[in-house]
C-alpha cells in the first residue's frame, strides 16, 4: 500500500515456499496529451452487435452520452481500490478533447442534448492535489485530504469551472449534468464558493450525489472519510443555495454497513441520524473486501495496519444483516432484525411511537422508555387511516425513499383542520349552501 506510487514507490519481492512474489511499482500516469490520444480513437460508443439479438443492453443509456475528463483519484478512502489501479497522482484531459468529445455526441441521432456526467473516479478533481507530488510523489505518512485537508492543497474548481461552461455553450447541448460523486469536503475547501454556485444552478439533474459513508466518527476514521460535521456544513449550504435559486434538488448519501470498525452500536447511531434527517435509503452498500486496501487487511486480519491495534470485524453473514437492516428500518422485512439489534445494544429506547423511535412494539407490548398503558398525551395513539380497499397505510411516513432527502423539501403547510368541540363558524349572508352537488334545489 505504502508503495503504490509512481515517483517513490518500489518494487516488493516476498519469497514463499522456494517462489517469490514480486510487486512492481505502479506505470507512470498518462499526461495530458496521452489521456487526449486515448480519448480520440474512434469509439463507437454503443455495444457489441452481438446483443442485438438479446435485446441489447440497457445500461448503455447512462454511459453512452457520458464523458471521462480525468483519471486518479487523491482521496485515497481505505475501502477504495483506487488508488491501487489508477494512483492518487490526478491527470486530466484537455478542454479541447473534451469539447471535441461533446462536439461529436451532438451529430449522433439518438443525442437528445443531455450529457449524463463530465467525472471520472472523483468528478470535481482536474489535478494534483499539490505541485509537489509530481517531483517527489504523494506524501507516504499523510493523506490529502483525511483527517482534514493538508495545508498544501489548494482548494480551486476554476479550470473544471471553465470547461464545464464550455460544454454548456455548445449548439445542441441542453444541459450539461454531473453523476460522479464529488468529494464534498474538496468542495468546501474552495474560497470562491462559484463551483458550488453553478453546480446548483447548471449541473444537478434532479439529485447529487455524495460520500458521507457513515455518520460516527470513529468509524469514519477507520474508512480515512472526513468527520459528518463536514458533511453537515454541506448539506446546509447545498440546501440554502437551493433555496436561493428556485431549486427542488435532493442530495443521495452513499452509505456503507459493515465497514471493519464499526460496531452494532454505531449502525444505531446511523439508524439514529438518518431518522433523525427524514430519510431511509432504498440501496445499501454492504462492505466487500477491495484488492490491495487497508480495509481489506483490516478485514482479513482484524488488525490495523496503522497501528496494530485490533478492529472490531462485523464478519458472520448475521452480524452484516444485522447493521444492513439498521439502516434500512421501516422495511417490514427488517422488523425482526432491527428489534434484534435494539435489544443486543440495549437501545429500546428506540423502540415505540415517539418521534425519534425506529420501529413499534410487537402487538400487545408497551413502548420501551415509558411505563405500559402511558402515550404521549396521555392517549393510545389511533390506527392509521386505512387505504382503498380497508388496507392500513402505514405509520403515515414514505416507505419508500429514491435516496432524495424529504426532509429538507419545500412544502406548503397542511391546512389545520377544526378541532372537536370548536363551535361551527355562522355562515355569511346570502352565502351559497355547501354540500349540494351542481343543479340540485
Amino acid at each position: 500500500h505504502d508503495e503504490q506510487d509512481f515517483v517513490r514507490g518500489r518494487a516488493i519481492i516476498q519469497g514463499y515456499e522456494g517462489r517469490f512474489l514480486v510487486q512492481n511499482p505502479p506505470a507512470i500516469p498518462l499526461n495530458t496529451q496521452e489521456l487526449d490520444q486515448v480519448a480520440d480513437l474512434p469509439y463507437t460508443r454503443t455495444y457489441h452487435p452481438s446483443y442485438e439479438e438479446l435485446g441489447g443492453v440497457d445500461a448503455i443509456r447512462e454511459v453512452e452520452f457520458s464523458i471521462i475528463h480525468n483519471r486518479g483519484c487523491f482521496g485515497a478512502c481505505n475501502f477504495c481500490a483506487l488508488t491501487m489501479h489508477q494512483g492518487r497522482f490526478v491527470t486530466s484531459r484537455s478542454h479541447q478533447s473534451v469539447v471535441k468529445e461533446a462536439q461529436r455526441m451532438t451529430e449522433n441521432p439518438r443525442f437528445k442534448g443531455y450529457i449524463h456526467d463530465v467525472g471520472g473516479p472523483t468528478a470535481n478533481f482536474r489535478g494534483p492535489a499539490c505541485p509537489k507530488q509530481a517531483k517527489v510523489g504523494a506524501c507516504k505518512d499523510r493523506q490529502c485530504l483525511f483527517p482534514s485537508p493538508c495545508p498544501a492543497l489548494k482548494g480551486d474548481h476554476s479550470d473544471y469551472l471553465a470547461l464545464l461552461r464550455k460544454l454548456r455553450a455548445i449548439p445542441g447541448v441542453k444541459k450539461v449534468f454531473i453523476r460522479s460523486g464529488i468529494r464534498f469536503d474538496y468542495l468546501m475547501k474552495d474560497p470562491s464558493g462559484e463551483f458550488f454556485t453553478d453546480l446548483v444552478q447548471y449541473h444537478i439533474s434532479g439529485q447529487l450525489k455524495v460520500a458521507p459513508e457513515h455518520c460516527v466518527n470513529h468509524t469514519l476514521d477507520y474508512m480515512g472519510k472526513p468527520h459528518i460535521e463536514v458533511y453537515e456544513k454541506f448539506r446546509e449550504k447545498y440546501f440554502k443555495l437551493n433555496r436561493r435559486y428556485g431549486k427542488d434538488q435532493y442530495l443521495v448519501p452513499y452509505l456503507i454497513s459493515s465497514h471493519p470498525g464499526c460496531t452494532l452500536e454505531d449502525a444505531v447511531q446511523l439508524a439514529e441520524w438518518l431518522n433523525k434527517q427524514g430519510h431511509m435509503p432504498e440501496q445499501v452498500q454492504d462492505f466487500y473486501p477491495t484488492p490491495g486496501t487497508l480495509a481489506t487487511c483490516m478485514w482479513y486480519t482484524g488488525l490495523d495496519p496503522r497501528t496494530m491495534k485490533p478492529v472490531f470485524v462485523p464478519k458472520t453473514p448475521h452480524d452484516k444483516a444485522l447493521q444492513r437492516a439498521l439502516m434500512q428500518w421501516r422495511k417490514p422485512q427488517n422488523r425482526k432484525l432491527v428489534l434484534e439489534a435494539l435489544h443486543k445494544t440495549g437501545r429500546e429506547d428506540l423502540i415505540g411511537y415517539g418521534k425519534r423511535c425506529l420501529i413499534r412494539p410487537d402487538k400487545g407490548q408497551a413502548a420501551q422508555g415509558r411505563p405500559e398503558g402511558e402515550f404521549r398525551g396521555g392517549k393510545k395513539p389511533s390506527a392509521p387511516p386505512a387505504r382503498k380497499g380497508g388496507k392500513p397505510s402505514g405509520d403515515g411516513r414514505k416507505e419508500r425513499f429514491d435516496g432524495r432527502h424529504t426532509a429538507e423539501r419545500n412544502s406548503s403547510p397542511a391546512k389545520s383542520q377544526r378541532k372537536a368541540g370548536w363551535a361551527k363558524a355562522k355562515p355569511k349572508p346570502n352565502a351559497k349552501p355547501r354540500g349540494k352537488s351542481r343543479g340540485s334545489k
